[in-house]
């Protein structure tokens, strides 16, 4: 093999590998990913009690650290000022399972008495969510799913 070739075949496994590096590095920082987020909501009857259920699935190169929802109405504060990061720290968390490499599966359920679904605003609702990795990276979803309130 003449020396010119050797010399292109060593730079290009130097590149490749460089780049390669520069890809695990690039990816070890992304944000968490959120998929498949729905949400169902049930208005209380006369005699029970109604509900919200939150479902998504997070996936954090990292690991998932923590994960916090909050559901708020489309007609709203939160509407017009936007929801941050800062805002969501405080909201309640979603219980978390392993589903898969790097992902897991978070539920969050809520009762809703009658007298809640009274006080609560009708119209359109959305689901924030705040999915936190282990390296620190975060991902704030306002409406990561949406419900309606009759």
């Amino acid at each position: 093999m003449s020396r010119r070739i050797a010399l292109s075949v060593a730079t290009g496994v130097v590149v490749l590998g460089g780049a390669g590096a520069f890809a695990l590095a690039h990816a070890e920082e992304q944000s968490p990913a959120l998929a498949h987020s729905s949400a169902r909501y049930t208005a209380p009857g006369k005699d029970r009690d109604g509900s919200l259920d939150f479902v998504t699935d997070v996936t954090a190169s990292s690991g998932v650290q923590s994960v916090k929802v909050l559901a708020w109405p489309q007609k709203s504060s939160l509407a017009e000022k936007g929801l941050t990061a800062k805002e969501m720290a405080a909201a309640e968390a979603a219980v978390c399972t392993p589903s898969g490499q790097n992902t897991v599966r978070c539920s969050y359920t809520v009762e809703v008495t009658a007298a809640d679904a009274e006080e609560s605003p009708r119209g359109a609702w959305h689901v924030a969510v705040l999915a936190t990795a282990k390296d620190g990276t975060t991902t704030l979803d306002t409406e990561a799913a949406g419900f309606t309130v009759r």
